[in-house]
């Protein structure tokens, strides 16, 4: 097994807690969870077993990325949106009620020594895969500002949550025309230039993980990436996730949910 893999992860049965909506589009599932699943680390995810809703019969497990965790409280969540069958599964859960959980699973997350000012940028969906790193960005004593995009300002995820951890907040949304690539750029510019960028976190959208790619490799900052991709197994047998990376001169391939869902950025081929 190479280096840095994490082979431990379990099954087991939560119980709801809560399953609200957040706004418009998303919804949290708050989950009573045993001790062997809450070993976890931000970046990595579960496989969720999904309900059927009525009529609809979703046959693999869903991949979901933890938004929350704390072994002392017994808690896990999911930021999710109703979007297919296995959401629309999910989004029938009431308080009580057990669902089946694998995980947790994949590499997380890292934090080099000198990477003491973080930017972290992401939009929608992205923007939960990257929240238990602003506790761990805390926790570890860094400076983190999040840039977070939105279609409408109301829409930006995590916001509170990112700075109930002490996160400079930056909320860019298509409205007003912040969220735009030339906005984005002349933002993250600025905060090159001003010294506060030692390494970027990005989730989910290719626009983003491009225009960091590109800053990173123009003033020498690296960062990290949680992939996005179908899977089935979630445990690295299927090969239904792999996909080409950049390793020095070669091309190959991985598997998103075992030597993932976090790379090196500058590694991801779009």
């Amino acid at each position: 097994m190479p280096a840095g893999l994490r082979a431990r992860c379990a099954e087991a049965r939560a119980i709801v807690r809560a399953n609200t909506p957040v706004n418009g589009e998303y919804r949290l599932l708050t989950l009573d969870a045993p001790a062997e699943v809450l070993d976890c680390h931000p970046g990595q995810f579960f496989q969720l077993l999904c309900p059927e809703p009525e009529g609809e019969h979703p046959y693999l497990r869903r991949p979901m990325s933890i938004y929350g965790y704390d072994a002392e409280a017994g808690r896990l969540q999911f930021l999710y949106k109703v979007a297919g069958a296995g959401t629309r599964g999910l989004a029938t859960l009431v308080p009580g009620d057990a669902l089946n959980v694998l995980g947790p699973l994949g590499q997380g997350f890292t934090m080099e020594e000198g990477w003491r000012n973080l930017m972290l940028v992401a939009r929608g969906v992205g923007l939960a895969t990257l929240a238990p790193l602003a506790r761990m960005a805390q926790q570890e004593g860094r400076r983190l500002t999040a840039v977070c995009s939105a279609r409408r300002a109301d829409l930006a995820m995590s916001v509170d949550l990112f700075r109930s951890f002490g996160a400079e907040v930056i909320v860019v949304h298509d409205e007003d025309g912040s969220s735009s690539p030339e906005a984005l750029e002349a933002l993250i510019r600025a905060r090159i230039a001003a010294g506060g960028v030692d390494a970027f976190y990005t989730c989910g959208s290719s626009r983003l993980l491009r225009l960091l790619q590109t800053l990173g490799a123009e003033y020498g900052i690296p960062g990290e990436v949680a992939m996005e991709q179908q899977m089935a197994c979630g445990i690295g047998m299927c090969q239904a996730c792999v996909r080409p990376f950049r390793e020095g001169d070669r091309r190959v391939q991985r598997r998103v949910c075992r030597e993932g869902p976090v790379f090196p950025m500058a590694e991801a081929i779009l």
